[in-house]
């Protein structure tokens, strides 16, 4: 989801290559559901299919909104420094340098936020 000149990481594959969950990820599913479940996190956190549809820059970030009524999505593109009233909700996972005496830097990058306004959980359109 980010230009890979622009961004950290190595560049997604299209939705059509992305290989989905199998048999072959067995244990890798039990090993990460035990260590969010050690840390509190199995019912905050899960897993997406990380792919791309269109480039993003590294100066952007993909927002939701939604429409409670008519129970649709929409995602756009928005300047990530501009974005205004949006909570990050999804993350990708990134390789991180770390030199004598550094401080590590996130280990993540977001990928998606969510617009509250437009009706996200915790937001005053979701109270009925």
């Amino acid at each position: 989801m980010r230009d890979p000149e622009t961004a950290p990481g190595q560049p997604l594959p299209t939705f059509e290559e992305a290989k989905g969950l199998g048999p072959q990820d067995s244990q890798f599913v039990r090993d990460l559901v035990e260590v969010l479940e050690r840390h509190g996190n199995l019912d905050r956190f899960g897993l997406c299919l990380l792919h791309e549809h269109f480039p993003v820059a590294g100066d952007e970030v993909l927002v939701e909104t939604h429409d409670l009524a008519a129970r649709t999505l929409q995602i756009r593109v928005d300047k990530a420094d501009a974005t205004g009233h949006t909570k990050p909700s999804q993350w990708r996972f990134v390789k991180t340098g770390r030199g004598s005496g550094e401080v590590e830097s996130h280990a993540y990058q977001v990928i998606l936020q969510c617009s509250p306004i437009s009706g996200c959980p915790g937001s005053r359109s979701t109270v009925r």
